[in-house]
């Protein structure tokens, strides 16, 4: 794939993927376009080797991985590469229909730890999964993105409020409301959600159950800069490392086992069934590698890659930084470390993504937080813990982490997608 295609397809995906059910749709799709076959929890495997396959946990995480040739079979371990398809933003509560001073407005619950001043004065659609029951009394459920800007949070004026940029605070449950038009009494929002659902499906709805809907911000993905040397989008973290480890498990050529997992939920601290600290891993390794023994062995000789954006060093915040871990946009993807294991990275698996990258001459950089900050974490820690797989916690640098429009550089997703590429297909690490 050139760095052209990469970049463009890559911006199709971050359009079309506005909540973690829609990315972990889009992800079917592609592996589906590539021969990869699903497989369902509640039913029997028959797996063939070199095959690719993948199934699904709450249409919002998804585990892909190609069986090992008969030539080289588990002997070589697994190469596994994880990531997550959540990323901060404001959901829609169960009742949250508001109606003041003649406008509709929808009550929201942040979702992970937002920047929420970009939120305002934004062109804002709604999508995600509604669940309900037909005419007929079954319960089904249905993804929507409305597509369309419906909603907008505005700013309050600075002539009524002097001091909004020196010390304004942002009151999550007053001030974040978005308004979604004028009326003379509160609408009924499922109603609206049978009506959009009945309007583009050949369905008949009886009620809608309940729902998981979030807000975004319609302005499509686009590069920018002088040179287009720069990506703009929402949810760059981290549905750029999903968008990476799925390019480069299609791409790669089969030999040893290779894996794919982006869970949901990372967010929030991943505790959920879906989530890195839940079970979908663990349950697939025990169903793909029943004997206990054998599964320990092959562990052993195993490698994960906990592929989850870094923060890039900022030009006007470089203090924010350590002065010697300041990685750039498009220098290479980072490796990230921590003393206190906020990250799983330890000096052999730093070794080994290391050695990776030089092979095919591509450049790597360091992430170590100022020993006065507190260090974030990912997936990676978790998925260390609860299988013992040697793990290494990398990612693409990026500017503006959570907030509702993030950027990263073009080179350096297309680097790690180099870098994991080689990696799936590399029998002896």
């Amino acid at each position: 794939m050139q760095p052209s295609v990469f970049i463009h397809d890559l911006k199709l995906f971050l359009d079309a993927s506005p909540t973690p059910f829609h990315a972990v749709q889009q992800l079917k799709l592609r592996f589906e376009n590539a021969g990869f076959i699903e497989v369902s929890e509640s039913s029997s495997w028959v797996l063939a080797p070199g095959q690719g396959y993948f199934t699904l946990k709450n249409g919002s995480s998804i585990l892909a991985w190609r069986q090992p040739t008969d030539s080289v079979g588990f002997a070589a371990g697994m190469r596994m590469t994880g990531a997550h398809t959540d990323s901060p933003c404001l959901r829609v509560k169960p009742q949250p229909e508001m109606h003041r001073h003649g406008y509709s407005q929808l009550g929201v619950e942040v979702y992970g730890g937002a920047l929420l001043n970009p939120w305002f004065d934004r062109d804002l659609s709604l999508a995600g999964r509604v669940t309900f029951r037909t005419e007929t009394g079954e319960v089904s459920s249905q993804l929507i993105d409305l597509k369309k800007p419906v909603a907008v949070i505005p700013s309050l004026a600075i002539h009524l409020d002097r001091e909004a940029n020196a010390s304004r605070s942002i009151n999550a449950q007053t001030y974040l409301p978005p308004i979604l038009g004028q009326a003379q009494e509160k609408a009924d929002f499922r109603e609206f959600l049978k009506t959009c659902i009945e309007s583009n499906a050949s369905v008949s709805i009886d009620k809608v159950l309940d729902y998981e809907l979030s807000f975004y911000d319609v302005n499509p993905a686009n590069t920018v800069g002088l040179a287009d040397e720069f990506i703009t989008s929402a949810r760059l973290d981290n549905l750029l490392s999903c968008y990476i480890g799925m390019q480069a498990l299609i791409d790669a050529t089969p030999g040893p086992c290779q894996l794919l997992i982006c869970n949901d939920h990372e967010e929030v601290g991943s505790a959920s069934a879906c989530g890195a600290q839940g079970p979908m891993l663990s349950q697939w390794l025990e169903r793909v590698l029943p004997k206990t023994d054998e599964r320990w062995s092959i562990l052993a000789r195993s490698l994960f890659v906990s592929a989850d954006n870094a923060h890039g060093i900022h030009p006007n915040f470089a203090d924010r930084h350590d002065e010697n871990h300041g990685p750039k946009l498009n220098a290479g993807p980072v490796i990230k470390i921590n003393s206190n294991q906020r990250y799983a990275t330890n000096s052999e698996t730093s070794a080994i993504f290391r050695n990776l990258a030089e092979s095919i001459n591509v450049p790597v950089q360091c992430f170590v937080v100022r020993s006065d900050m507190a260090c974030g974490s990912t997936i990676g820690p978790i998925t260390a813990t609860e299988t013992g797989i040697a793990t290494v916690d990398v990612g693409v640098p990026q500017f503006a982490m959570h907030s509702i429009r993030e950027m990263a550089g073009v080179d350096d997703g297309f680097y790690l997608y180099q870098i994991l590429q080689s990696f799936n297909a590399t029998n002896a690490l």
